[in-house]
């Protein structure tokens, strides 16, 4: 993946984009102010900079201009503010900004446009033409060990309740439960060897119909048992595609 440089005077922000960004699994690297990203920009060569622009002794328009002066600006930089103005979003594009995001920053805004930073050319630089150095990642082998139990890109998962079946209003009947057990108790294989958003939905796809089949098709039990509000719960099962229609036939059969 990727090295990102997040430049924020406040530690909260920087814990949280670095922790979402790593996750992700890009490298990332942190400078509370304007002399740390300078340091921080020469030592690990980013890939792409997250820029808060009200900094207390230089602000990041201020920094965006400087490194374009300079030549330096060789890497996307994406700039970042809660009190930004469009006058201020459109001055730092001409200095070369790729993107401005008002905090606070949703994750999936900042998945985007990191992600369209990162595939876009490096911006014009006076005295560099070099393009956006991306990171190389170098695969780990599984030991031999682990090789001789099961190939390395696959977990084998087993789902099935561990309470017994109680036929009464808080739960669905007995045999929707029995058939959701018998249906879903079994072990289902996901791909490790893929980005992690990607592996994770197909675990959240099977916990939420394993959950949506025990439960009969009830929303609001599904909601019950796994913590989520009602609205929370139909976006999420509409992001991940979980049919909802197949479920409700499944139970009434």
């Amino acid at each position: 993946m990727a090295t990102i440089l997040v430049v924020d005077d406040e530690l909260g922000i920087r814990a949280l984009l670095s922790e979402i960004l790593t996750d992700e699994g890009h490298s990332v690297e942190v400078a509370e102010n304007a002399a740390q990203a300078r340091t921080m920009r020469e030592s690990c060569k980013p890939d792409l900079v997250l820029l808060d622009i009200w900094m207390p002794d230089v602000d990041g328009v201020t920094l965006l201009k400087e490194w374009s002066a300079n030549g330096q600006l060789t890497m996307p930089v994406i700039m970042m503010s809660g009190h930004g103005t469009i006058d201020t979003a459109v001055e730092a594009t001409k200095f070369g900004a790729q993107a401005f995001l008002e905090k606070p920053v949703t994750m999936q805004k900042l998945l985007r446009a990191v992600e369209q930073g990162l595939t876009k050319p490096a911006p014009r630089a006076t005295h560099s033409s070099a393009p956006v150095h991306l990171a190389t990642v170098t695969p780990i082998t599984a030991a031999p060990s682990y090789s001789s139990m099961m190939q390395p890109s696959l977990a084998a998962v087993r789902i099935e309740t561990h309470h017994p079946v109680e036929n009464n209003h808080h739960h669905a009947p007995a045999n929707h439960c029995f058939a959701a057990h018998q249906a879903l108790s079994h072990e289902q294989s996901f791909e490790l060897d893929r980005p992690l958003r990607e592996a994770r939905d197909d675990f959240e796809r099977a916990y939420f119909e394993f959950h949506l089949a025990r439960e009969g098709g009830s929303m609001t039990r599904v909601a019950e048992k796994t913590g989520l509000e009602r609205t929370h719960l139909y976006r999420k099962l509409k992001q991940l595609g979980v049919d909802l229609s197949r479920n409700k036939k499944a139970a009434a059969n």
